[in-house]
């Protein structure tokens, strides 16, 4: 069975890099090494690994790739200390992050 790594590296600058790949390994040591001189860590040398999650559905993985790159930096810093308390703080909508307005809900019956 093939697997997938959704993975995250520090790069030199401070910023984060989200990728995919089957072997994290040799990802990471290929974009150490500057392969790509248009990929985005290629200026931001080195890079060190500070996250990595396995999905065995290619599709599972491509869309966790696309909401870690979505998120913001202090998110994704949550992420790699595991502190999911945070991440949901960091969520949308979520009461600490949200305006100062209340929004009052009433039920209503369904008719």
């Amino acid at each position: 069975m093939k697997n997938y790594s959704v993975y995250m590296v520090l790069c030199a600058d401070g910023s984060y890099y989200t990728g995919i790949t089957n072997s994290v390994e040799r990802r990471v040591s290929e974009h150490n090494l500057g392969f790509d001189r248009k990929s985005y860590t290629f200026s931001r040398r080195p890079v060190k690994l500070v996250y990595a999650e396995v999905f065995f559905d290619v599709n599972a993985a491509i869309a966790a790739e696309k909401r870690i790159k979505g998120w913001c930096r202090a998110k994704k810093a949550a992420l790699v200390k595991s502190d999911w308390r945070r991440i949901v703080e960091l969520s949308n909508g979520h009461p600490s992050t949200s305006s100062d307005t209340v929004l009052e809900v009433k039920p209503r019956a369904l008719d």
